[in-house]
């Protein structure tokens, strides 16, 4: 890593913290006067509310905690950094988020059985509704920055602090409505705001496990990834891009290049070179593997074949792209990459291709490597 990235790194982390601090005290100050106020009136729904704001404050900690620990310096036992921790952080304060709303649900149930009538003070309306109002800045306020900073966590909280403005305003909507006719809607908005944030939970969960497991590449990053290669005037395709995520702001990738046979290993060197930088400086991603094809520049009879097998594949529906082709004329052989759509049986598919193709072409031996459906 160059003084640069170095430098980029520890400003992202300086910003994720100071504006986490700035959630943790802002969402603590509120959970205080609402965790009063709730006990004082006797309001479930209140007491939720500030039970809700209370796990986002602990949420705030754990991103804390996560980004400086992501942001170790690679080891012998974690040479590509340690960036993949904050997927596990985010997937705790899920954790959290999602045991809170359970609580809430069951709490609010029980009210609904067992009602107690509320006792609602002005204070305790005014206090309820600046709290939207400090809710809905610090919502904006958290999502900008982690735009910025191209961090989920804060994106994440950013949302959420926004979502808990609208739970907030159903409190207030609930006081009001008390206040005005005496019908106590309390436990039954608890029931609401719980079922809303045991949702919230459920979906941090699920995008949290996607960024661990491995998530299909972005269509549009992959298309304009490999416009950028073949820019260069040695590369005549570029295929088969993988991207590898090792957390925010750590990503890796390894893609295929077609070139002329005639290129020599100086000449790729400085090809795989060039490639390196101009993509990183680009869109960010290192590519640590740039393999090659060549390309049959010697002879026609090797163009002649290209074009009948590339017809003969690409005329299947399962067939998505066909690239990679080489023909050795006196070794008898060629090898091409397919594409195959994960909507059909990839076994059957290559079986059916080599047989088609042997059957063109039986003095050949054909090789034939399966390519899956990344970023196609």
């Amino acid at each position: 890593m160059n003084r640069t990235e170095s430098d980029h790194v520890k400003n992202r982390e300086k910003v994720i913290i100071r504006t986490s601090i700035v959630g943790i005290l802002a969402n603590i100050a509120l959970a205080s006067f609402k965790a009063v106020i709730g006990i004082l009136s006797k309001s479930i729904a209140v007491t939720l509310d500030a039970v809700n704001n209370l796990s986002d404050a602990l949420s705030s900690v754990i991103t804390i905690i996560g980004t400086k620990l992501a942001g170790k310096e690679p080891d012998k036992k974690h040479p590509l950094g340690y960036g993949r921790i904050e997927y596990m952080t985010a997937l705790v304060v899920a954790g959290i988020v999602l045991y809170a709303g359970i609580t809430s649900f069951v709490e609010s149930v029980k009210k609904i059985f067992h009602p107690e009538k509320p006792d609602y003070l002005f204070i305790s309306i005014v206090i309820i509704a600046a709290a939207i109002v400090v809710k809905l800045v610090l919502g904006a306020y958290v999502k900008k920055k982690g735009k910025e900073v191209n961090s989920a966590s804060l994106i994440a909280s950013g949302s959420d602090a926004s979502f808990d403005a609208i739970l907030s305003a159903s409190v207030l909507a609930s006081a009001l409505i008390y206040l005005m006719s005496g019908i106590s809607l309390e436990a039954y908005v608890g029931v609401v705001i719980s079922g809303f944030i045991i949702k919230s939970g459920i979906e941090m969960m699920i995008d949290t496990l996607n960024d661990i497991l491995g998530k299909r590449t972005d269509k549009e990053l992959a298309l304009a990834i490999k416009k950028t290669i073949c820019e260069d005037p040695d590369v005549h395709g570029a295929y088969d891009l993988i991207l590898y995520n090792y957390g925010p702001e750590k990503d890796y990738g390894s893609v295929h290049v077609e070139v002329d046979d005639t290129l020599t290993a100086k000449d790729i060197d400085a090809l795989d070179r060039r490639l390196q930088a101009c993509v990183y400086k680009k869109h960010g991603i290192a590519l640590t593997g740039i393999s090659i094809y060549a390309v049959n520049t010697k002879n026609d009879i090797s163009a002649g074949i290209k074009k009948s097998v590339a017809e003969k594949v690409m005329s299947h529906d399962y067939s998505l792209q066909f690239h990679g082709f080489y023909a050795d004329i006196e070794a008898k052989s060629m090898i091409f990459d397919v594409v195959i759509s994960f909507d059909y049986d990839r076994h059957a598919a290559l079986q059916e291709l080599r047989e088609e193709i042997h059957h063109i072409y039986p003095e050949y031996t054909i090789y034939i490597t399966p390519d899956v459906d990344i970023t196609e």
